[in-house]
């Protein structure tokens, strides 16, 4: 199973559409999971028609319809492999032990707010990824998603992918 991980896309803010990569990316996965602030629902309604299947929630950048559409946590389960979607997890010190704390049924947490990529495992086995921004790099060398697939019940071939907004 193919899964595009994204977040962090803020359109129109910080571009005026999703850059072609991540919409060839969209096409190829599986599941594609976004991590909240989307900023506009004509991304949600593209990406919910586009995608095989999507998983989203809301972050602090998503207004009242965005958070109407969507949860604040997502958990789904693909292929064995338990999921869990939020937007901002908190400081980068002692986040892997207060998202073991906070999310103990998951096996993998997805989160963004930061746009800075991130692919840590906690002590517990709590494998925290953030796939940055595709459209707004703030200070990260480049915008990025994240591409992974889930094969025999576990996630694999976790690969940060740079995107050129050509």
């Amino acid at each position: 199973m193919k899964l595009l991980l994204i977040s962090d896309t803020h359109v129109p803010k910080r571009a005026r559409a999703l850059p072609a990569p991540v919409l060839a990316a969209v096409d190829a996965a599986d599941v594609v999971i976004h991590a909240g602030d989307w900023v506009d629902a004509a991304t949600l309604d593209l990406l919910d028609q586009r995608a095989r299947r999507l998983v989203g929630v809301w972050g602090n950048n998503d207004g009242a319809e965005l958070r109407r559409r969507l949860p604040e946590v997502a958990r789904v389960e693909l292929d064995g492999v338990r999921f869990a979607v939020v937007h901002e997890t908190g400081p980068a010190a002692g986040r892997e032990a207060r998202c073991e704390r906070d999310y103990p049924d998951a096996d993998v947490l997805v989160f963004g707010h930061s746009h800075i990529p991130w692919d840590t495992v906690s002590p517990g086995g709590l494998r925290l990824l953030n796939p940055g921004s595709p459209t707004d790099r703030r200070r990260q060398p480049e915008c990025t998603f994240l591409t992974a697939e889930v094969v025999d019940g576990r996630i694999a071939d976790v690969t940060l992918v740079p995107v050129d907004r050509g």
